[in-house]
């Protein structure tokens, strides 16, 4: 069958699963197993040479199974499934999104180097790049959507340590503001102070558009970075990551999450191909819903803002949002009128949307950026990106939208 020639959602039922090797199931089954028979002694000798990459893959040779720490059955299916839709050549699951993002970010920067990233991002990879890598004495600086080539580039050479850029890790659109950076844009930062001795690695984390609405490494991202519980994921009930990228790249990654032994298991693999098959079913439902809430947010009395990709109206984000998103998503950000009394108000009135965090789930999530997923940015910091005490952030799912719709107003109507 030529592949080549379908569409990922067509393929997420099958595409690298082959039922004979399995009783026949329609579904790959659970390989819950820690260590695999090999065939013979030399078959074993072989699979660990291309585990520890001691010797090239012949033609058509592929890496056999050994241990569940290495490799999976549900692990491998998942990643040739997940790299359909980014356009990968390898991929990495992880047992959480954190995982991935530690993991790449340990495996290509060393002491002594600077990280460049984007501001704001997850709250729990900010607290990695500004508490652990600082004992590791890696410095990071960070820039805004706002700032221009000229000035990230100007920050990073005021550090004294612009040799030492090693990596870039942006998050677009930005958690929780909806902020937008251009890709391209730090693509060309990224060739401007690359080396043949020290190249820089430019990493994305796409989990606020999915593997549907943006593809990072068609805008000269390196790595692509996923909190799979999200959208992949789609039910809220797996926490998984995921790594995707060149063979070259995805072999150091690998090979670090070999050691540090953070690889998902497999009945999250199994999970995760399950949801993979209503990824995009799903994705385009929340994304009808979240178009309706957001205009209806826009034109309430008690909504001072609305954070949503959609009513982008500056020249130089609808042009990086033209170019880099075939979507304007499901998250949506809005500051109410007042502050936290009156955010918390609306937070514990509302009924059929859940007061929780995460994003991404079939069922609509609220949360307040500022005391929970953000809690850990420094006050003056939140200040300037816009995460005050009035903003809420809104994921929305798959219920009806006039239901949302009628909570919201409610919710609303109780300050």
């Amino acid at each position: 069958m030529d592949y080549s020639r379908m569409q990922p959602e067509s393929l997420m039922m099958s595409y690298g699963y082959k039922p004979s090797l399995s009783e026949g199931a329609i579904k790959c089954p659970i390989f819950q197993t820690s260590t695999f028979v090999f065939t013979s002694a030399m078959e074993g000798k072989r699979f660990f040479e291309l585990a520890y990459g001691l010797r090239e893959k012949d033609k058509g040779e592929e890496l056999g199974l050994i241990y569940s720490r290495l490799n999976n059955p549900d692990l491998e299916i998942l990643e040739n499934r997940l790299c359909l839709w980014d356009g990968a050549e390898d991929c990495a699951v992880f047992e959480s999104g954190m995982s991935a993002i530690s993991t790449a970010l340990m495996e290509f920067m060393a002491p002594g180097d600077l990280l460049l990233y984007s501001r704001p991002v997850y709250g729990g990879t900010d607290h990695f790049i500004n508490h652990f890598l600082k004992k590791l004495n890696i410095m990071s600086v960070g820039f805004h959507a706002t700032d221009s080539k000229e000035q990230i580039i100007e920050r990073i050479n005021a550090t004294g340590r612009g040799d030492r850029l090693t990596m870039i890790h942006i998050e677009t659109p930005a958690n929780p503001t909806n902020a937008l950076i251009d890709i391209e844009m730090c693509a060309e930062i990224k060739n401007h102070f690359t080396t043949e001795e020290k190249p820089v690695v430019l990493s994305v984390d796409n989990t606020y558009m999915g593997p549907l609405w943006q593809h990072p490494l068609k805008h000269g991202a390196d790595l692509v970075l996923y909190s799979a519980t999200k959208y992949i994921g789609g039910h809220s009930d797996v926490i998984a990551g995921a790594c995707l990228g060149s063979k070259a790249l995805m072999a150091r990654v690998k090979g670090l999450r070999t050691f540090l032994g953070n690889m998902a298991g497999p009945w999250t693999g199994w999970l995760l191909m399950r949801s993979l098959e209503t990824l995009k079913v799903r994705m385009e439902e929340q994304a009808k819903n979240a178009e309706h809430v957001a205009n209806f947010l826009q034109n309430h009395p008690k909504v001072e803002k609305v954070y949503y990709l959609g009513f982008i109206t500056d020249p130089r984000e609808k042009e990086i949002l033209d170019r880099q998103y075939s979507s304007n998503g499901a998250m949506i950000s809005f500051d109410i009128k007042g502050g936290e009394k009156e955010a918390f108000k609306f937070l514990d009135s509302l009924e059929l949307i859940k007061l929780a965090v995460s994003l991404g789930g079939t069922e609509s999530l609220a949360e307040h950026p500022q005391t929970m997923t953000h809690a850990d940015v420094p006050h003056e910091d939140k200040e300037i990106m816009h995460i005050s005490e009035k903003l809420v952030r809104l994921s929305v799912g798959v219920e009806n939208y006039n239901d949302l719709i009628f909570d919201i107003d409610q919710a609303l109507n109780k300050l």
